[in-house]
């Protein structure tokens, strides 16, 4: 009682990584407070390491925008420094910051996860839940936010409020299944969520099986999101798929925490 053995942690994860971090998503639950402590502290750990292997951040499509001089930016805007070029006749060096250029300007990116809470939230799901939410603040630091849901919907993270991976995947490893599973409210709370971003490109990822058990109509409510991936278990993703086809939707399968981040680099990095 509580000990933890690190090195037989390690050599876990070398030999049977889904099945040690089910485990370490266990053991955050643990009734000895010292072992849970130890557990959720090496299990936030070991997530956003794993979360983070293979980061990239997702493209956007590039626009070309009017913006402040800079040799390297672009090509001049002569319409919009005319006032600066003019200054040229007189014999005058033109002042730099009234020079105006045409260059390429990529967007941000803002996600948005959505956690199914519903069904089973221990051992590898739950683990699978806690490495996404490492991946998505890995791949938008700057603007992301998550959502847990079942009976209710509730922001663990908000869009526009500052709190770090770690306090998150605490309060994603605290989460347990239950109850039934309203997928419209949770696809509505994104929606909502991501209207507080200023980014170019903004995707609502859907981690779930995408069975809905309360009232509502989940495809009008993804049509009200500009892109949506849907993150599902590659052994139980039927109602998954239709719904991903139904709503225009990209689909990744994943088999447990560890497939997490290869499967949404994927799909993120589709435009």
């Amino acid at each position: 009682m509580g000990e933890l053995d690190e090195a037989a942690v390690e050599e876990s994860m070398r030999e049977n990584p889904d099945g040690m971090l089910g485990v370490l998503a266990d053991l955050t639950g643990a009734t000895d407070p010292v072992l849970r402590e130890l557990a959720r502290k090496l299990a936030g750990r070991l997530m956003l390491d794993v979360g983070n292997r293979g980061r990239t951040r997702p493209r956007g499509v590039g626009k070309l925008v009017e913006q402040a001089y800079r040799p390297d930016a672009g090509d001049i805007d002569i319409d919009a420094s005319l006032d600066a070029l003019a200054e040229l006749r007189r014999n005058l060096a033109p002042d730099p910051e009234r020079l105006r250029v045409r260059g390429w300007r990529k967007p941000g990116t803002a996600l948005c996860l959505l956690i199914d809470r519903s069904g089973s939230m221990g051992g590898e799901p739950l683990a699978t839940s806690a490495v996404a939410v490492a991946a998505i603040a890995g791949r938008a630091p700057e603007d992301w936010s998550v959502v847990a849901f079942g009976k209710d919907v509730i922001v663990t993270k908000s869009q526009d409020s500052p709190k770090s991976p770690e306090r998150v995947i605490e309060d994603v490893l605290t989460l347990r299944g239950f109850g039934t599973t309203d997928l419209t409210g949770a696809l509505v709370a994104a929606q909502a969520q991501l209207a507080r971003s200023r980014a170019g490109r903004r995707i609502a990822v859907l981690l779930s099986d995408c069975r809905a058990t309360v009232e509502g109509d989940p495809i009008a409510a993804a049509a009200g999101l500009e892109e949506l991936v849907v993150v599902a278990p590659s052994d139980d993703c039927d109602e998954a798929r239709a719904f991903a086809t139904r709503a225009g939707a990209r689909l990744a399968l994943v088999d447990g925490p560890m497939s997490i981040p290869s499967a949404l680099g994927e799909a993120l990095e589709v435009n």
